[in-house]
């Protein structure tokens, strides 16, 4: 299976199945010299972890992560750094029936028409447990971000039609809601709204937004590696996530070019600012130095327990429900998924561009004469 690498500079490689012994990730170009712990990793890790609320699934996993490679002496070494996170909760048998058919809203059909088999054991490679892997390289990256003044804020904006009011908007209920939602009025009107999915045996969708601040203008390339372009790659590479908006996304199609432009302007300390964002901190595929904004559209989970019509691998039309445990929504979990491909995808995009002048070569090598 080609597909599992993301990156250039810093090559992310995700491995490992639901349902198997275990999860991890390969990161290599990571730069030498940062501090780095297991803590630094997990409480990641911890955002994303099953079995933490009545909006996620119930199965459990502690997902403590191990490091098994590119650190010594508490510093990253250079060299590739393995991590690995253990699979303890496996129930497989609850996956046994849908070997022989294909669930509505999974890739069981795709992988079987692609390999001619497939690990139906929770989904295999398409399981959202694969993100454990993105999560834990997206904390390196998120790490080195911050020592550069960079913040990657990403929170549940809406669940269904239940959205966030800004003007109460708290960012530390963003890590204390159940619903990563950062008004708790919304919160509990949205959690309200899931645990009437759960109770009807449904699901629901919702929409993660993220603020990047402190990144300075001219970041991404302008043509195939455009910023917003590489955001759109890596949050798409999401199982769940059906569409990503830039700034003002799909509302720009019924603007006028006068509505939608942004102005520029000199701040009092002499710079060159926007007067708007509506471009949400990109133009012509680079950064323009303003607050990055962006949103992904997540789908309601697809494993539902009630009944639904399928096919069958012989071609037979059935009837199924679902068993297993599953998510009502996968919004909540996948906030901290969507913050960390965010901060992969920037950081490589910075590496490359400290190639991008000769200026930039040359003060580096003289500099450290």
């Amino acid at each position: 299976m080609s597909g599992s690498v993301f990156g250039k500079n810093i090559a992310v490689s995700t491995w490992g199945e639901s349902h198997g012994k275990a999860l991890g990730v390969v990161i290599d170009g990571f730069p030498a010299g940062m501090e780095l712990e297991e803590a630094d990793i997990q409480k990641y890790l911890d955002r994303r972890k099953p079995g933490t609320s009545a909006a996620t699934t119930t199965r459990k996993e502690d997902d403590q992560v191990e490091i098994l490679s590119g650190i010594f002496e508490g510093k990253t070494t250079g060299t590739p750094i393995s991590l690995l996170v253990k699979n303890t909760s496996q129930r497989s048998a609850d996956y046994s029936e849908i070997s022989a058919y294909y669930r509505p809203g999974h890739a069981d059909f795709g992988f079987d028409q692609k390999y001619g088999f497939r690990d139906y054991r929770g989904g295999g490679r398409s399981s959202g447990r694969e993100t454990i892997g993105r999560v834990a390289s997206g904390a390196l990256c998120l790490k080195l971000l911050s020592q550069m003044g960079i913040e990657v804020c990403a929170y549940t904006k809406a669940i269904g039609d239940v959205e966030i009011d800004y003007s109460k908007f708290d960012k530390n209920a963003i890590y204390s809601t159940p619903t990563a939602m950062p008004d708790a009025d919304a919160d509990k009107k949205a959690m309200d709204l899931i645990m009437k999915c759960r109770e009807e045996t449904d699901s629901i969708g919702g929409i993660i937004e993220v603020r990047i601040t402190g990144v300075p203008a001219g970041i991404g390339e302008p043509v195939f590696d455009k910023l917003d372009a590489s955001f759109a790659k890596a949050i798409m590479s999401i199982g769940a996530v059906k569409a990503v908006e830039i700034g003002d996304g799909t509302k720009v199609a019924r603007y006028k070019g006068s509505e939608n432009n942004d102005e520029f302007s000199i701040s009092e300390e002499g710079n060159v600012i926007k007067n708007t964002n509506h471009s949400g901190g990109i133009l012509g595929g680079m950064s323009d130095g303003s607050e990055i904004i962006l949103r992904a559209y997540v789908k309601p989970t697809p494993s539902i327990a009630r009944e639904q019509s399928t096919v069958n691998r012989s071609g037979e039309k059935i009837s199924i429900n679902i068993k297993g445990r599953h998510d009502p929504v996968v919004v909540p979990r996948a906030v901290v998924v969507v913050e960390s491909m965010c901060a992969i995808t920037l950081l490589d995009l910075m590496i490359s561009n400290m190639s991008s002048r000769a200026d930039y070569i040359t003060s580096f090598y003289t500099d450290r004469k």
